[in-house]
């Protein structure tokens, strides 16, 4: 039965032998160097992926595995001066204002599935209070939870908007002056060199929410967007290139990186469109009660394709609504109610209400990894037997991407990339393609040394927990593209990590 269904998830060294009359050719390491660079004072602008956000949650551990303190390691090497950050209290993650949590420990893998740390280890409690602010500067300025204009957004860091979503509570722990920008503290340190890798947020509440936000092309001000909404293409131009002339004033050298199309995380990639198990009596009841007659008055409509007969199968689709589909609700009412079959007939407000723009799943929607927990679960249906989300009730907007959600998101993203890489070549920036990195970690996944990575949720290496922030290994990954392009760009010299030798999670208990 389905009454109780949920989805469950859980190159070599080759040595070369020499004959005693070849002599081993020794090759001379090139020399580290700065290049044309100076890395006395760097900075870092972002978002939680500065910032070190992993597991759903900003810790000590992750903060120390950030890609930019990484990268600060290797400046470190060729005279770069020290790099700080703004730690929090402790590796159980969260946020306290006035004593009153407002955000959750991090996640663990327990019992087979990712829990809050809080569930795994009983009494694990946030510790970090934002109402005591730290005292700066800092270096890592990678705020979770931010998209561009919120760099030059002033009272970012005041406590008073937290409550209203106004103010950041990351920021608000270690602005300079509540009335300040982001932009604005990372200047005054007077940087030699800067990194900034933002946008993500501009795109990723409106994917990771099921799209159940506002797509603003045409709305430059962004002071009128919810949490969710995807920014304008032309505001986020504007924004960007105003970071950009700041960040290059008097010549200042940086590298800054594009953002990944958000739908290749583990977050969409995991739960398939097709999960659902039945036996043989649950599918032909379901069939004979519901999906065959629906299938009929749908026919009728002209819209034949939107059901398919479920099986006794493991791997039957989802039921969903398209937001994007005509809303027939009324039509069906109509037809049920003049059906003449009293069950039909009974029926007919009810079919009307809720399936509407009901279809099944295919290969081109994208289920979010949350939605894992509800599927098969009750919907709170007045129907008893029409209960069971995704399988007789249909998922709603906020548990998948459908086609038209993920297009505005992919063209969203491809605008917001044009004006990076625009920044970067006219600025003469060293410049990262994070988005083809990560085009081929959820494609074929990319090797190194004997190390296989991959955007496999849990297994595969890049994706913590919450199946979108990166780990350590990844984050050293990161660090070394960053290394790189830094190279390439001004003749630099780094050694480099070997993110094989970086976790790939972190354990329930971590010392504080």
């Amino acid at each position: 039965m389905y009454k109780n269904l949920k989805y469950l998830f859980l190159s070599s060294f080759v040595f070369m032998a020499c004959s005693e009359d070849v002599k081993e050719e020794v090759i001379a390491e090139e020399p580290l160097s700065k290049g044309s660079a100076d890395f006395t004072k760097y900075v870092a602008l972002g978002n939680s992926l500065t910032a070190g956000f992993s597991d759903n949650a900003l810790f000590k551990a992750g903060q120390v595995n950030a890609y930019p303190n990484l990268m600060a390691e290797k400046f470190a090497e060729v005279g770069g001066g020290p790099f700080t950050s703004p730690l929090m209290n402790d590796n159980i993650g969260g946020l306290l204002i006035g004593g009153t949590q407002i955000q959750g420990p991090r996640l663990v893998f327990s019992n087979g599935a990712p829990v809050p740390l809080n569930i795994a280890v009983p009494g694990s409690v946030p510790t970090t209070e934002i109402a005591i602010p730290l005292t700066g500067p800092f270096n890592n300025m990678g705020i979770p939870g931010a998209k561009s204009y919120h760099l030059i957004a002033p009272n970012y860091g005041n406590i008073a908007g937290v409550p209203t979503g106004q103010a950041n509570p990351y920021f608000v722990r270690f602005r300079s002056t509540p009335s300040t920008t982001v932009l604005a503290d990372a200047l005054s340190q007077n940087p030699t060199f800067f990194s900034l890798w933002i946008g993500n947020n501009d795109v990723l509440g409106y994917a990771t929410s099921g799209g159940t936000g506002i797509n603003q092309l045409g709305n430059t001000n962004p002071a009128t967007y919810a949490a969710n909404d995807i920014s304008d293409p032309t505001m986020f131009n504007a924004v960007y290139n105003q970071i950009i002339e700041a960040l290059t004033s008097d010549g200042r050298k940086g590298v800054v990186a594009n953002i990944p199309s958000v739908t290749s995380a583990a977050f969409f990639r995991t739960v398939p469109f097709n999960p659902v198990p039945l036996d043989a009596p649950t599918s032909s009841a379901l069939n004979a009660g519901l999906i065959g007659p629906l299938d009929q008055i749908l026919t009728a409509l002209g819209q034949p394709d939107r059901l398919k007969p479920l099986a006794a199968v493991s791997n039957n689709p989802l039921l969903i609504v398209d937001e994007g589909l005509t809303n027939l609700g009324p039509q069906i009412q109509t037809i049920a109610a003049s059906s003449g079959n009293p069950q039909l007939v009974a029926l007919a407000p009810f079919l009307g209400a809720v399936y509407g723009q009901a279809r099944h799943a295919t290969k081109d929607d994208l289920v979010l990894l949350t939605t894992r927990t509800v599927i098969g679960q009750p919907a709170g249906s007045l129907v008893p037997s029409l209960n069971a989300f995704g399988v007789s009730f249909p998922l709603q907007d906020q548990h998948v991407l459908v086609p038209t959600e993920i297009e505005f998101i992919n063209t969203a993203t491809t605008a917001f990339n044009n004006t990076i890489e625009s920044a970067a070549q006219s600025k003469g920036l060293a410049f990262v393609d994070i988005n083809a990195i990560m085009r081929e970690l959820s494609t074929n996944g990319i090797r190194f040394d004997n190390y296989h990575m991959s955007a496999t949720f849990g297994q595969g290496g890049v994706f913590s927990w919450d199946g979108i922030h990166i780990t350590a290994r990844a984050n050293a990954y990161i660090a070394n593209q960053f290394l790189e392009a830094i190279e390439r760009t001004y003749g630099a010299k780094f050694s480099k990590f070997k993110p094989q030798d970086k976790p790939i999670t972190y354990p329930s208990f971590l010392p504080n």
